[in-house]
């Protein structure tokens, strides 16, 4: 099984049952919850410079 990572919090994301994803720069992004989703979609290129912030930082907490 091969899993992708969510780029806000880091967490593991089974991407063939992720009800959470999004398209950005052409490319399918992963989410363990719409919180994160939402986060990266507010500011997609933050996480894809900084990489996740992890779930306890503030800026990627939060569950669906």
């Amino acid at each position: 099984m091969s899993f992708e990572v969510d780029p806000v919090c880091g967490m593991r994301v089974d991407p063939v049952r992720a009800v959470h994803k999004t398209v950005y720069g052409g490319r399918v992004y992963y989410f363990c919850s719409k919180h994160c989703k939402v986060l990266f979609e507010g500011d997609p290129e933050y996480y894809l410079k900084h990489g996740p912030v992890g779930m306890l930082s503030g800026r990627g907490e939060g569950e669906d």
